[in-house]
């Protein structure tokens, strides 16, 4: 499998946890999703990076592809919204005074990848790929400010976004009350829960192994103290 269909495939990963974190609503079924959740996005980021050096090094690019220093995660940041875009401001002291080839920004339907190599001695990245709405790919950009990389997601529709990401959604909705309580939250989890566990690493399953234990350990008490 070649890098884009693994690639392909982790987004697909990747939306389908992120939809069911949307419904979910056991806080211990949240964490184990939670927790795929980053596993994937930490992978999905790796690939991506090998894609763009794969890229360079088949273009004939001569130059050192390899980062100079250590590469530290960018927290500086806002964001606002027109109609047609949704801007993130990242703000890096000095980043208008590098080359701009140093400067790099990549973007997918639901995500973009920022890299600003070699900015005192340091290489400075930020990923996000759970936009809360897709973004048309093509017509998204960044532009150099001084101070500041500006970078420009074009909306695919003109509705206005709440948050960032989906991940800020869920966050800012999961303590909101259940107005359905005769529901049952775990319908149409199972099948997912049976995938992670059959994919899942031997940590992964210890963590589902052990919720379930103590679920059914929850269940008996209650099923005892009614006899």
């Amino acid at each position: 499998m070649d890098t884009n269909e693994l690639i392909a495939g982790l987004e697909s990963d990747l939306r389908e946890i992120t939809s069911l974190l949307e419904k979910c609503e056991r806080q211990r079924v949240r964490d184990v999703l939670t927790q795929e959740h980053k596993k994937i996005e930490k992978e999905l980021a790796q690939k991506r990076q090998q894609k763009l050096q794969q890229a360079k090094k088949d273009s004939g690019d001569k130059t050192d592809t390899t980062l100079k220093g250590y590469t530290v995660k960018i927290h500086n940041y806002g964001w606002d919204q027109s109609d047609k875009f949704v801007k993130i401001y990242i703000t890096l002291k000095g980043v208008h005074t590098i080359p701009a080839e140093n400067v790099e920004a990549n973007f997918t339907e639901r995500g973009f990848n920022v890299l600003v190599k070699d900015l005192d001695g340091k290489n400075h990245q930020m990923t996000v790929n759970n936009l809360l709405f897709p973004i048309i790919v093509a017509e998204s950009s960044k532009k150099i400010k001084t101070d500041m990389v500006l970078v420009m997601c074009k909306k695919k529709s003109a509705k206005k976004w709440e948050c960032l990401t989906q991940v800020e959604k869920q966050s800012k909705e999961k303590d909101k009350p259940n107005m359905n309580e005769n529901a049952d939250p775990s319908e149409g989890l199972m099948s997912m829960l049976k995938k992670i566990y059959t994919d899942g690493d031997d940590e992964m399953k210890r963590t589902i192994n052990k919720a379930w234990v103590e679920s059914q350990e929850k269940k008996g008490k209650a099923d005892d103290l009614d006899f």
